[in-house]
Protein backbone atom coordinates (compact mmCIF):
# COMPACT_ATOMS: atom_id res chain seq x y z
CA UNK A 1 0.00 0.00 0.00
CA UNK A 2 3.00 2.51 0.73
CA UNK A 3 3.93 2.14 -2.76
CA UNK A 4 0.73 2.73 -4.49
CA UNK A 5 0.25 5.57 -2.68
CA UNK A 6 4.04 7.00 -3.32
CA UNK A 7 3.31 6.21 -7.06
CA UNK A 8 -0.46 8.22 -6.93
CA UNK A 9 0.82 10.88 -4.55
CA UNK A 10 3.14 11.70 -7.82
CA UNK A 11 -0.18 13.03 -9.78
CA UNK A 12 -3.00 13.66 -7.22
CA UNK A 13 -3.78 14.84 -3.91
CA UNK A 14 -4.71 12.21 -1.69
CA UNK A 15 -6.38 12.26 1.95
CA UNK A 16 -5.51 8.86 3.48
CA UNK A 17 -8.16 7.92 6.26
CA UNK A 18 -6.23 4.96 8.29
CA UNK A 19 -6.94 2.61 11.63
CA UNK A 20 -3.88 2.95 13.80
CA UNK A 21 -4.13 0.21 17.14
CA UNK A 22 -2.76 2.43 19.34
CA UNK A 23 -0.23 5.59 19.76
CA UNK A 24 3.13 3.79 18.65
CA UNK A 25 1.58 2.56 15.54
CA UNK A 26 -0.17 6.17 14.72
CA UNK A 27 3.72 7.49 15.11
CA UNK A 28 4.88 4.94 12.88
CA UNK A 29 2.66 5.54 9.92
CA UNK A 30 3.25 9.71 10.28
CA UNK A 31 5.93 9.81 8.19
CA UNK A 32 3.17 9.27 5.33
CA UNK A 33 2.29 12.85 5.85
CA UNK A 34 5.15 13.50 3.38
CA UNK A 35 2.86 11.73 1.03
CA UNK A 36 -0.65 12.43 1.92
CA UNK A 37 -2.76 14.19 4.17
CA UNK A 38 -3.15 11.72 6.81
CA UNK A 39 -5.84 10.98 9.51
CA UNK A 40 -6.31 8.39 12.06
CA UNK A 41 -8.58 6.50 13.64
CA UNK A 42 -7.58 4.44 17.18
CA UNK A 43 -8.79 0.76 16.24
CA UNK A 44 -10.57 -1.32 14.98
CA UNK A 45 -11.95 -2.69 18.45
CA UNK A 46 -10.57 -6.18 19.17
CA UNK A 47 -12.87 -9.20 18.77
CA UNK A 48 -12.63 -11.74 20.98
CA UNK A 49 -12.28 -15.66 19.43
CA UNK A 50 -16.04 -15.88 21.14
CA UNK A 51 -17.61 -12.99 19.40
CA UNK A 52 -16.19 -14.14 16.15
CA UNK A 53 -17.44 -17.79 16.67
CA UNK A 54 -21.04 -16.32 17.65
CA UNK A 55 -20.71 -13.87 14.37
CA UNK A 56 -20.10 -16.88 12.06
CA UNK A 57 -22.89 -18.89 13.31
CA UNK A 58 -25.39 -15.73 13.61
CA UNK A 59 -24.59 -13.19 11.11
CA UNK A 60 -25.18 -12.99 7.26
CA UNK A 61 -22.18 -11.22 6.88
CA UNK A 62 -18.31 -12.89 6.90
CA UNK A 63 -16.14 -12.38 9.34
CA UNK A 64 -13.68 -10.43 6.89
CA UNK A 65 -16.27 -7.70 6.28
CA UNK A 66 -16.87 -7.52 9.86
CA UNK A 67 -13.38 -7.27 11.18
CA UNK A 68 -13.13 -3.97 10.88
CA UNK A 69 -16.35 -2.30 11.71
CA UNK A 70 -15.87 0.71 13.93
CA UNK A 71 -18.41 3.59 14.64
CA UNK A 72 -15.45 5.83 15.05
CA UNK A 73 -14.45 5.22 11.37
CA UNK A 74 -17.94 5.06 10.08
CA UNK A 75 -17.93 9.20 11.85
CA UNK A 76 -14.90 9.83 10.51
CA UNK A 77 -15.70 8.69 6.70
CA UNK A 78 -18.81 10.14 7.16
CA UNK A 79 -17.47 13.70 7.85
CA UNK A 80 -15.31 13.85 5.17
CA UNK A 81 -17.66 13.09 2.70
CA UNK A 82 -19.93 15.01 4.03
CA UNK A 83 -17.99 18.45 4.45
CA UNK A 84 -15.26 18.01 1.47
CA UNK A 85 -15.57 17.09 -2.30
CA UNK A 86 -13.60 13.78 -3.78
CA UNK A 87 -13.53 12.94 -6.72
CA UNK A 88 -12.66 8.91 -5.82
CA UNK A 89 -13.04 6.61 -2.71
CA UNK A 90 -10.03 3.43 -2.90
CA UNK A 91 -10.66 1.23 -0.43
CA UNK A 92 -7.67 -0.96 0.22
CA UNK A 93 -8.72 -4.57 0.62
CA UNK A 94 -12.76 -6.72 1.22
CA UNK A 95 -12.34 -5.43 4.96
CA UNK A 96 -12.46 -2.17 4.47
CA UNK A 97 -15.30 -2.68 1.39
CA UNK A 98 -18.28 -1.85 4.06
CA UNK A 99 -16.56 1.59 3.99
CA UNK A 100 -17.00 1.51 0.64
CA UNK A 101 -20.42 0.80 0.05
CA UNK A 102 -21.17 3.60 2.58
CA UNK A 103 -19.19 5.88 0.21
CA UNK A 104 -21.33 4.56 -2.63
CA UNK A 105 -24.47 5.40 -1.32
CA UNK A 106 -23.44 9.06 -0.54
CA UNK A 107 -23.13 9.21 -4.50
CA UNK A 108 -18.87 9.05 -5.17
CA UNK A 109 -17.21 7.13 -7.35
CA UNK A 110 -15.44 4.07 -5.31
CA UNK A 111 -12.99 1.35 -6.48
CA UNK A 112 -12.02 -1.85 -4.06
CA UNK A 113 -8.23 -2.91 -4.26
CA UNK A 114 -8.84 -6.83 -4.04
CA UNK A 115 -5.46 -8.34 -1.86
CA UNK A 116 -7.11 -11.62 -3.54
CA UNK A 117 -10.15 -13.53 -4.47
CA UNK A 118 -11.33 -14.38 -0.95
CA UNK A 119 -13.90 -16.50 -1.00
CA UNK A 120 -11.56 -18.62 -3.49
CA UNK A 121 -8.85 -18.72 -0.52
CA UNK A 122 -11.03 -19.73 2.53
CA UNK A 123 -12.72 -22.29 -0.53
CA UNK A 124 -9.09 -23.85 -0.71
CA UNK A 125 -8.68 -23.71 3.08
CA UNK A 126 -11.94 -25.39 3.63
CA UNK A 127 -10.87 -28.05 1.38
CA UNK A 128 -7.47 -28.59 2.69
CA UNK A 129 -8.79 -28.73 6.48
CA UNK A 130 -11.79 -31.37 5.02
CA UNK A 131 -9.60 -33.64 3.66
CA UNK A 132 -7.76 -34.15 6.99
CA UNK A 133 -10.73 -35.34 8.82
CA UNK A 134 -11.25 -36.92 10.87
CA UNK A 135 -8.84 -34.72 13.03
CA UNK A 136 -10.84 -33.08 15.65
CA UNK A 137 -9.22 -29.57 14.79
CA UNK A 138 -9.03 -29.57 10.51
CA UNK A 139 -12.63 -30.57 10.91
CA UNK A 140 -13.37 -27.42 13.04
CA UNK A 141 -11.01 -25.17 10.96
CA UNK A 142 -12.87 -26.45 7.91
CA UNK A 143 -16.21 -26.36 8.91
CA UNK A 144 -15.28 -22.18 9.88
CA UNK A 145 -13.58 -21.58 6.11
CA UNK A 146 -16.77 -23.25 4.83
CA UNK A 147 -18.89 -21.17 6.32
CA UNK A 148 -17.01 -17.85 5.36
CA UNK A 149 -16.41 -19.86 1.60
CA UNK A 150 -20.36 -19.59 1.46
CA UNK A 151 -21.06 -15.87 3.39
CA UNK A 152 -17.53 -14.47 1.45
CA UNK A 153 -19.19 -15.47 -2.20
CA UNK A 154 -22.22 -13.68 -1.83
CA UNK A 155 -21.04 -10.99 -0.12
CA UNK A 156 -17.98 -10.29 -2.90
CA UNK A 157 -20.53 -10.54 -5.22
CA UNK A 158 -22.61 -8.34 -3.86
CA UNK A 159 -19.39 -5.95 -3.39
CA UNK A 160 -18.46 -6.37 -7.21
CA UNK A 161 -21.64 -5.28 -8.32
CA UNK A 162 -22.21 -2.48 -6.39
CA UNK A 163 -18.63 -0.32 -7.00
CA UNK A 164 -17.73 1.29 -10.13
CA UNK A 165 -13.93 -0.50 -10.28
CA UNK A 166 -11.82 -2.95 -8.51
CA UNK A 167 -8.09 -3.82 -8.61
CA UNK A 168 -6.80 -7.32 -8.55
CA UNK A 169 -3.51 -8.34 -8.21
CA UNK A 170 -3.22 -11.06 -10.54
CA UNK A 171 -5.01 -13.12 -13.88
CA UNK A 172 -6.32 -16.22 -11.64
CA UNK A 173 -7.75 -13.67 -9.44
CA UNK A 174 -9.44 -11.41 -12.27
CA UNK A 175 -11.08 -15.22 -13.67
CA UNK A 176 -11.92 -16.11 -10.38
CA UNK A 177 -13.99 -12.78 -9.44
CA UNK A 178 -15.16 -12.93 -13.00
CA UNK A 179 -16.94 -16.21 -12.25
CA UNK A 180 -19.12 -14.24 -9.00
CA UNK A 181 -19.75 -10.81 -11.23
CA UNK A 182 -19.22 -11.38 -14.84
CA UNK A 183 -19.93 -7.74 -15.55
CA UNK A 184 -17.69 -6.53 -12.89
CA UNK A 185 -15.10 -4.11 -13.91
CA UNK A 186 -11.77 -5.23 -13.00
CA UNK A 187 -8.45 -4.04 -13.49
CA UNK A 188 -4.90 -6.00 -13.38
CA UNK A 189 -2.28 -4.32 -11.01
CA UNK A 190 -0.05 -6.65 -9.35
CA UNK A 191 1.91 -6.75 -6.77
CA UNK A 192 5.70 -5.41 -6.89
CA UNK A 193 8.71 -5.01 -5.44
CA UNK A 194 11.47 -2.41 -5.24
CA UNK A 195 13.88 -3.24 -7.12
CA UNK A 196 16.83 -0.86 -5.91
CA UNK A 197 15.72 -1.18 -2.15
CA UNK A 198 15.58 -5.45 -3.02
CA UNK A 199 18.91 -5.62 -4.36
CA UNK A 200 21.62 -8.08 -3.69
CA UNK A 201 25.40 -6.96 -2.98
CA UNK A 202 28.31 -6.78 -5.55
CA UNK A 203 30.35 -8.68 -3.70
CA UNK A 204 27.78 -10.69 -1.84
CA UNK A 205 28.66 -13.37 0.82
CA UNK A 206 28.68 -17.17 0.31
CA UNK A 207 25.46 -18.69 1.42
CA UNK A 208 24.62 -20.20 4.87
CA UNK A 209 23.13 -23.62 5.24
CA UNK A 210 19.59 -21.94 5.97
CA UNK A 211 16.58 -22.46 4.13
CA UNK A 212 14.55 -19.46 4.68
CA UNK A 213 10.62 -19.04 4.64
CA UNK A 214 9.71 -15.22 5.04
CA UNK A 215 5.74 -14.32 5.84
CA UNK A 216 3.27 -13.32 8.35
CA UNK A 217 3.52 -16.44 10.89
CA UNK A 218 -0.60 -16.29 12.03
CA UNK A 219 -2.05 -15.87 8.54
CA UNK A 220 -3.52 -19.30 7.77
CA UNK A 221 -2.02 -19.75 4.60
CA UNK A 222 1.41 -19.48 5.87
CA UNK A 223 0.64 -21.78 8.95
CA UNK A 224 -0.15 -24.31 6.73
CA UNK A 225 2.61 -24.09 4.59
CA UNK A 226 5.27 -23.82 7.26
CA UNK A 227 3.56 -26.50 9.43
CA UNK A 228 3.05 -28.98 5.79
CA UNK A 229 6.86 -28.17 5.10
CA UNK A 230 7.98 -29.48 8.48
CA UNK A 231 6.16 -32.04 8.90
CA UNK A 232 6.22 -33.79 5.13
CA UNK A 233 9.49 -32.23 3.43
CA UNK A 234 11.80 -31.38 5.59
CA UNK A 235 12.59 -34.59 7.09
CA UNK A 236 13.11 -35.71 3.65
CA UNK A 237 15.73 -32.96 3.18
CA UNK A 238 17.69 -33.74 6.57
CA UNK A 239 17.92 -37.00 5.30
CA UNK A 240 19.98 -35.79 2.36
CA UNK A 241 21.62 -32.36 4.13
CA UNK A 242 21.61 -33.01 8.02
CA UNK A 243 23.43 -29.55 8.14
CA UNK A 244 21.10 -27.57 7.56
CA UNK A 245 18.58 -25.24 9.55
CA UNK A 246 15.11 -23.75 8.71
CA UNK A 247 14.63 -20.57 9.48
CA UNK A 248 11.29 -18.55 10.00
CA UNK A 249 11.21 -15.01 10.02
CA UNK A 250 8.23 -13.17 10.25
CA UNK A 251 5.31 -11.45 12.75
CA UNK A 252 3.30 -12.53 15.13
CA UNK A 253 4.02 -16.84 15.19
CA UNK A 254 1.39 -18.77 15.83
CA UNK A 255 1.37 -21.05 19.10
CA UNK A 256 1.90 -23.92 16.46
CA UNK A 257 4.45 -22.10 14.86
CA UNK A 258 6.31 -21.10 18.08
CA UNK A 259 6.35 -24.92 18.90
CA UNK A 260 8.77 -25.87 15.92
CA UNK A 261 11.66 -23.86 17.47
CA UNK A 262 14.18 -26.61 18.40
CA UNK A 263 17.52 -23.69 18.99
CA UNK A 264 19.29 -26.15 16.68
CA UNK A 265 17.43 -27.31 13.62
CA UNK A 266 14.41 -25.08 13.14
CA UNK A 267 15.07 -21.80 14.03
CA UNK A 268 11.48 -18.89 14.44
CA UNK A 269 13.19 -15.77 14.12
CA UNK A 270 9.51 -13.80 14.42
CA UNK A 271 9.74 -10.48 12.97
CA UNK A 272 12.90 -8.44 11.78
CA UNK A 273 13.37 -4.85 10.93
CA UNK A 274 14.79 -6.12 7.66
CA UNK A 275 14.63 -9.05 5.44
CA UNK A 276 17.15 -8.61 3.15
CA UNK A 277 20.30 -10.21 5.18
CA UNK A 278 18.32 -13.54 5.73
CA UNK A 279 17.26 -13.18 1.58
CA UNK A 280 20.90 -12.61 0.99
CA UNK A 281 22.37 -15.41 3.31
CA UNK A 282 19.72 -17.78 2.53
CA UNK A 283 20.67 -21.38 0.86
CA UNK A 284 16.86 -21.34 -0.59
CA UNK A 285 13.88 -19.45 0.07
CA UNK A 286 10.87 -22.19 0.21
CA UNK A 287 7.44 -21.00 -0.69
CA UNK A 288 5.68 -24.39 0.54
CA UNK A 289 2.22 -22.47 0.39
CA UNK A 290 -0.86 -25.36 -0.19
CA UNK A 291 -3.54 -22.35 0.42
CA UNK A 292 -3.64 -18.74 -0.68
CA UNK A 293 -4.56 -16.17 -3.41
CA UNK A 294 -3.31 -13.38 -5.32
CA UNK A 295 0.09 -13.09 -5.43
CA UNK A 296 3.12 -13.34 -3.06
CA UNK A 297 5.43 -9.87 -2.03
CA UNK A 298 7.73 -12.78 -0.41
CA UNK A 299 8.64 -14.26 -4.06
CA UNK A 300 8.76 -11.58 -5.49
CA UNK A 301 11.10 -10.01 -2.59
CA UNK A 302 13.31 -13.38 -3.08
CA UNK A 303 13.54 -12.98 -6.59
CA UNK A 304 14.50 -9.59 -6.71
CA UNK A 305 17.00 -10.29 -4.14
CA UNK A 306 18.68 -12.99 -6.67
CA UNK A 307 18.12 -15.58 -3.86
CA UNK A 308 17.30 -19.26 -5.39
CA UNK A 309 13.67 -20.07 -4.41
CA UNK A 310 11.61 -23.45 -4.43
CA UNK A 311 7.90 -22.75 -4.14
CA UNK A 312 4.52 -24.79 -4.85
CA UNK A 313 2.56 -23.71 -7.99
CA UNK A 314 0.48 -22.38 -5.26
CA UNK A 315 3.02 -20.38 -4.42
CA UNK A 316 4.40 -18.99 -7.40
CA UNK A 317 0.62 -18.20 -8.36
CA UNK A 318 -0.27 -14.79 -9.53
CA UNK A 319 2.97 -14.20 -10.81
CA UNK A 320 3.23 -14.24 -14.79
CA UNK A 321 5.54 -15.28 -17.04
CA UNK A 322 7.52 -17.49 -14.28
CA UNK A 323 9.16 -20.49 -15.64
CA UNK A 324 9.95 -23.72 -14.00
CA UNK A 325 14.06 -24.23 -14.22
CA UNK A 326 14.22 -20.61 -15.68
CA UNK A 327 12.84 -18.51 -12.63
CA UNK A 328 12.95 -20.76 -9.86
CA UNK A 329 12.39 -24.65 -9.04
CA UNK A 330 8.27 -25.29 -8.62
CA UNK A 331 7.43 -28.85 -6.76
CA UNK A 332 4.14 -29.88 -5.09
CA UNK A 333 4.96 -32.71 -3.45
CA UNK A 334 7.04 -33.54 -0.34
CA UNK A 335 9.46 -35.50 -2.60
CA UNK A 336 9.63 -33.42 -5.34
CA UNK A 337 10.07 -30.29 -3.05
CA UNK A 338 12.89 -32.03 -1.15
CA UNK A 339 14.72 -33.18 -4.48
CA UNK A 340 14.43 -29.49 -5.71
CA UNK A 341 16.24 -27.66 -2.45
CA UNK A 342 18.74 -30.53 -2.66
CA UNK A 343 19.63 -29.94 -6.34
CA UNK A 344 20.21 -25.90 -5.23
CA UNK A 345 21.81 -27.11 -2.04
CA UNK A 346 24.32 -29.77 -4.27
CA UNK A 347 24.27 -27.56 -7.63
CA UNK A 348 25.61 -23.99 -6.30
CA UNK A 349 26.29 -22.84 -9.63
CA UNK A 350 22.94 -23.90 -11.08
CA UNK A 351 21.66 -21.82 -8.40
CA UNK A 352 23.12 -18.66 -8.46
CA UNK A 353 22.39 -19.04 -12.15
CA UNK A 354 18.62 -19.64 -11.32
CA UNK A 355 18.89 -16.47 -8.27
CA UNK A 356 20.34 -14.18 -11.23
CA UNK A 357 17.95 -14.84 -13.99
CA UNK A 358 14.78 -14.61 -11.32
CA UNK A 359 16.23 -11.30 -10.30
CA UNK A 360 16.70 -10.19 -14.21
CA UNK A 361 12.55 -11.43 -14.87
CA UNK A 362 11.02 -9.96 -11.53
CA UNK A 363 12.83 -5.98 -11.92
CA UNK A 364 11.78 -6.01 -15.55
CA UNK A 365 8.60 -7.02 -15.36
CA UNK A 366 7.55 -6.07 -11.85
CA UNK A 367 9.35 -3.05 -9.97
CA UNK A 368 7.28 -0.55 -8.97
CA UNK A 369 8.09 1.66 -11.66
CA UNK A 370 6.51 -0.53 -14.16
CA UNK A 371 3.32 -1.16 -12.32
CA UNK A 372 2.47 2.66 -11.59
CA UNK A 373 1.45 3.21 -15.12
CA UNK A 374 -1.12 0.24 -14.74
CA UNK A 375 -2.30 2.05 -11.36
CA UNK A 376 -2.54 5.37 -12.71
CA UNK A 377 -4.48 3.83 -16.12
CA UNK A 378 -7.09 1.74 -13.81
CA UNK A 379 -8.14 5.48 -11.72
CA UNK A 380 -9.82 8.04 -12.55
CA UNK A 381 -9.64 10.92 -12.31
CA UNK A 382 -7.23 13.45 -10.30
CA UNK A 383 -8.11 13.38 -6.47
CA UNK A 384 -8.46 10.44 -4.54
CA UNK A 385 -9.54 9.52 -0.81
CA UNK A 386 -8.16 6.21 -0.03
CA UNK A 387 -9.27 4.59 3.00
Amino acid sequence: MFHLLRALAKQHTITLLSFAPDESAAQAIAPLRNLVRLLVVTGPPYRSLFQRALTTLLSPQPDMALRNASMAYTAALHKLLTDEQFDVVLAESIEMAPYLLQARKAGLYTILDEFNAEYLLQRRAALTDLRRFPAPKALIGGVYSLIQWLKLATFERYVLQVVDRVIVVSAEDELALRRLAPHAKLHIVPNGVDCTYFAPPTKAPPPTNDLVFIGTLDYRPNVDAVLWFVDAVFPLIKQMHPTLRLRLIGRRPHPKVLALHDDRHIIVTGEVADTRPALMEAAVVVIPMRIGGGSRLKLLEALAMATPVVSTSFGAEGVAGLRNGEHLLLADTPATFAQAVSRLITDRAFAQQLGQVGRTFVCANYDWTCIAPRLEAAIRPATILTS
